[in-house]
């Protein structure tokens, strides 16, 4: 009798555990999640930042590209104010990245620009930044691929069914993004 006992409450305490364990598994990854997009999220507003200045000290020499510059106002403007899933938010980012490639390219085409220390600051402070969002992209984008594991994996399938918990999309890089940087040993 006490086997029979004992066996029935492990039969209902062990897929209990199980259960609890997983529910908190997934728990923790979305923790993860949210905490790495925010990483991410600061890196973004450090670029929103030093666009308006980067714009401004080009405009001083360059008053006659006034479409890539308005351009780069306005992908800025989009980007900043995109406030969706990341994965969503990640076509505006690219546009901006292209964006900032074109506004660098006309700088190049300015040798007093080019030799501006503001300008040359600005663009090393833009550079380091787009080094730290790329190192937060990738870690956004592990904790996604951690959570749609979770998401698609049998039996924790179940518990992201019963709870819940939904795929998320990977913050993308654009393009340009993954080119070789081009080297000028000019410079």
């Amino acid at each position: 009798m006490v086997l029979v006992i004992l066996a029935i409450v492990a039969a209902v305490l062990v897929p209990l555990v199980w259960l609890i364990a997983t529910y908190n598994r997934f728990q923790s990854v979305t923790q993860h999640l949210r905490e790495s997009w925010a990483d991410v999220d600061v890196e973004l507003q450090r670029r929103y930042d030093l666009i308006p200045n980067l714009v401004e000290t080009v405009k001083g020499y360059a008053a006659h590209e006034r479409e890539t510059i308005e351009r780069v106002i306005e992908l800025r403007q989009r980007a900043a104010g995109n406030h969706e899933r990341p994965d969503r938010q990640s076509a505006d980012e690219q546009a901006l990245e292209a964006g900032i490639g074109r506004l660098i390219a006309v700088a190049e085409g300015y040798p007093d620009l080019k030799a501006d220390a503001t300008f040359l600051e600005l663009q090393r402070e833009l550079a380091n930044t787009e080094d730290r969002i790329a190192a937060g992209r990738r870690f956004y984008n592990g904790n996604v691929r951690e959570l749609n594991q979770l998401c698609v994996t049998f039996p924790s399938s179940i518990v992201a069914g019963i709870f819940g918990f939904e795929r998320q999309g990977f913050f993308e890089s654009g393009d340009d993004a993954r080119a070789t940087p081009r080297v000028d040993p000019g410079r």
